[in-house]
Parts: C-alpha cells; sequence; structure tokens
C-alpha cells in the first residue's frame, strides 16, 4: 500500500464503498417500498371482500392476500439473490471482473426502469423486476470485496465494511418513501436510480486493468435465521398489532405504522458496526500471529482461531435477536431493530473472513456461488412460514419464534468445533502441510 500506489487504493476502496451503500443489498428495505407500492394500490384487486377492519401498513383495510403476494414477492427476490449466484460465480470465475459486472448493471438497471414504469395494473412484473434487482446488486458486493486483498493486515476490516454497507444499502428504499411523501413520484425516483446505476458502467472499464482478484464471499447459510426481513418481519408486525390492540382496542393508524417503518429503515447501518467486527478479527489474528512464532504453529491454524470469536459473537446477537422479535412490546422492536442489523452485519462478515481463510481462494466464484443455492432453498421456506402464521396459527407466531431459536442454538456448535481444531492443530503443528 505504500507509495504512488496508495491514492488508486484508497480511491478504489471509497468508490466500492459507495456503490455498495448505493446498489447492492437495496431488498433490505423491502418494508419501505412495500408502504409505497400499497398506497399505490397495487395488487388491491386482490382484496375483494377479504379486506377486514384491520388497518395495515398504509392504514387501508386489512387484505392477506394483498399481503401474501408482496411475500411472494420478497421470498421469490431472496431464493433468486442467492440460487443464481452460482451461475454468475462461474461466469465470475470464467471469464473475470468485467464480464460479471457487465451483467451486473444490465440486471440492475433492467430492473430499476421496470420498476419504474409499473403501475398498479401492471403490478405482477415485480415478480421480475426484484430479482433481477437482488441478482445485479448480488454481484457488485462480489466484485467489490476482492478489494480486501490490496490491505494487507486489514483485509477483515474492509471485508466486514464492505458488507456493512451491502447491509445499509437498505436505505435507499428508505429515502424513496420519504420523497414519496414529499410529493415525488415512484417512476421519478426509479428513473433517478436507473441513470444512478450507469456510472456502474465507467467504473467497471477503470477496474478492467486490475483484472480477477480470487477472493472467497460469505456463506449465507444462516441468513434466513436472523436477517429480520420477509417472515421475521411479517411476525413481528403481528406481534406489533396484538400488543396494540389489547392496550388500547383501537386501528393503527398509518402515520404510526409509517413511523415505526421508518425507524427500522433508519437503524439499518450496519456500515457503522460492521467495521468492529474486522477490527476484532484483525487484532486477534496479529497476537495469535505473536503466539505462533514462539510455538511454531502454523499459519492457518493461527487464522482460524481469530474467526472463533466473532462466529461465537454472530450466533448470539442472533439469538438476542430473536429473542426481542419474539416479545410482543411495541417499544421493544426498537431494541429488535438495532440488534436486527448489527447481528445481520456480523453474520455477512464473520461468514466472509472465516470462508477466505478455510478454503482456497481461486475458485471463490463457484463455492460462493454452491453456498449461496444451499441457502436459497432455505429462503423458500419464508413463503409456507408466512401463510403458516397468517393461516393455521391464527397470526400467532409462538411455534415458529421457538422453532427460529433453536435453529440459532444449533448454529453455536460452529464456532465450537473451529476452536475445538484450532487447539489441535496448536498442540500438534505438524498436523497441517
Amino acid at each position: 500500500m505504500a507509495g504512488q500506489g496508495l491514492p488508486l487504493h484508497v480511491a478504489t476502496l471509497l468508490t466500492g464503498l459507495l456503490e455498495c451503500l448505493g446498489f447492492a443489498g437495496v431488498l433490505f428495505g423491502w418494508p419501505s417500498l412495500v408502504f409505497v407500492f400499497k398506497n399505490e394500490d397495487y395488487f388491491k384487486e386482490l382484496c375483494g371482500q377479504d379486506a377486514g377492519p384491520i388497518g395495515n401498513a398504509t392504514g387501508q383495510a386489512d387484505c392477506k392476500a394483498q399481503d401474501e403476494r408482496f411475500s411472494l414477492i420478497f421470498t421469490l427476490a431472496s431464493f433468486m439473490n442467492n440460487f443464481m449466484t452460482f451461475p454468475t460465480g462461474y461466469i465470475f470465475d470464467r471469464f473475470k471482473t468485467t464480464v460479471a459486472r457487465l451483467i451486473a448493471i444490465f440486471f440492475y438497471t433492467t430492473a430499476t426502469l421496470i420498476i419504474a414504469f409499473t403501475s398498479a395494473g401492471s403490478a405482477v412484473l415485480l415478480f421480475l423486476a426484484m430479482p433481477m434487482l437482488t441478482i445485479g446488486g448480488i454481484l457488485f458486493l462480489i466484485t467489490n470485496l476482492q478489494i480486501g486483498n490490496l490491505f494487507g493486515q486489514h483485509r477483515s476490516t474492509v471485508i466486514t465494511l464492505y458488507n456493512g454497507a451491502f447491509d445499509s444499502s437498505s436505505a435507499v428504499f428508505l429515502i424513496i418513501k420519504l420523497l414519496y411523501e414529499k410529493g415525488i413520484s415512484l417512476r421519478a425516483s426509479f428513473i433517478f436510480l436507473s441513470v444512478c446505476s450507469t456510472w456502474h458502467v465507467a467504473r467497471t472499464f477503470l477496474l478492467m486493468p486490475r483484472g480477477h482478484i480470487p477472493y472467497p464471499l460469505p456463506p449465507n447459510y444462516s441468513y434466513g435465521l436472523c436477517s429480520g426481513n420477509g417472515t421475521m418481519k411479517e411476525e413481528k408486525e403481528t406481534a406489533e398489532h396484538e400488543n396494540r390492540e389489547l392496550q388500547s382496542k383501537e386501528v393503527v393508524s398509518a402515520k404510526e405504522v409509517s413511523t415505526y417503518t421508518n425507524a427500522f429503515a433508519f437503524t439499518q447501518f450496519g456500515v457503522l458496526c460492521a467495521p468492529w467486527n474486522g477490527l476484532l478479527m484483525d487484532r486477534l489474528k496479529r497476537k495469535y500471529q505473536k503466539e505462533a512464532r514462539k510455538t511454531g504453529s502454523s499459519t492457518l491454524a493461527v487464522a482460524l482461531c481469530s474467526t472463533v470469536p466473532s462466529l461465537a459473537l454472530t450466533s448470539l446477537l442472533c439469538l438476542g435477536f430473536a429473542l426481542c422479535a419474539s416479545v410482543p412490546v411495541l417499544p421493544l422492536q426498537y431494541l429488535t431493530f438495532i440488534l436486527q442489523v448489527i447481528s445481520r452485519s456480523f453474520l455477512y462478515g464473520s461468514n466472509a473472513a472465516f470462508l477466505t481463510i478455510a478454503f482456497p481462494s481461486e475458485h471463490f466464484g463457484k463455492l460462493f456461488g454452491l453456498v449461496m443455492a444451499l441457502s436459497a432453498v432455505v429462503s423458500l421456506l419464508q413463503f409456507p412460514i408466512f401463510t403458516l402464521i397468517k393461516g393455521p396459527l391464527q397470526n400467532d407466531p409462538f411455534y415458529v419464534n421457538v422453532m427460529f431459536m433453536l435453529a440459532i442454538l444449533l448454529t453455536f456448535v460452529h464456532p465450537f468445533l473451529v476452536y475445538r481444531e484450532c487447539r489441535t492443530w496448536k498442540e500438534t503443528p505438524s498436523a497441517i502441510a
């Protein structure tokens, strides 16, 4: 990093950070966009006689069929976000950075234009646009995480910073919601987003001389357990609504739900907390390296040991989020929002760092794609769980919450096994090549 290369490295870091903040993980802001879609009467024709007296997120009559349609779009987008990473990962390995980024630009720009020109009558196009938007976004993250390799001992910090920016890009849909309430149309907002995304073309060709920097990325195998979007969001809304009914027997006003929707979106700034995870790993790695020089431990053992606290803390944060989300007390949801974004930031960051250490980097695209494709199967559970809560469970998410917490408890096995393996390698350095 020293010398003349430093300004270029810093410029690359900052432009990549801006890119992840503005585009990569906008799907996380889905609740804010749903608020706008409902105000625009998207899928309202499904309601018919199904509408009840309970106010939904826009103060309109509650409509199970409409809510299910939005939940299905989110489930499909989440699935495609993960599943399509396998073929795009192969493309990234085979054709390098430029081709992968051009594909990302095509998907992202096309998706924003489709959303811009949809209306209530053509709302079904959201089933095409949202998956395309997420595929483009995750490809932006994939190509940017390589930048961590430019920063040596601070690599984990940079990786987690980028994952935090990916997490924080949910604010884009919040901004669209706020502009909509200030009188800016949905169409104008997404046309502007389409124009902004074209800057990626210039950046793509600026990155061409750098070529392909192989870099493994985060497995999302536990994303569905603590992401706080989709199913968990629906459970939270149900708990909030029931708590409000018990307290006042009044319908929740549109302004009140809008306030909580904004609060949820405002807390989605993982870029502020994610780097602490990387700093922790980088500091522990330096500490263990000093010990390794004295004991003769292997480099791999040292690197793996530095990930154990991060992996354990991530599971603990996810468990805390699940517990808070299960309590039907409306003011407590502010804490739930905060735990959700911190746990998700740590989840992506710790998984990214672990995968880079535990697996070879030369096949990163295929490896990451395979893991994401497997996690896509888990994401498909979101819609049936939503239907289960709304139907047979009669809006009581208790058993689903218990299931989530039990699943999260199982994730503590991972840091334990890594820790045990590290101790074995420390005691017998010759066990590792």
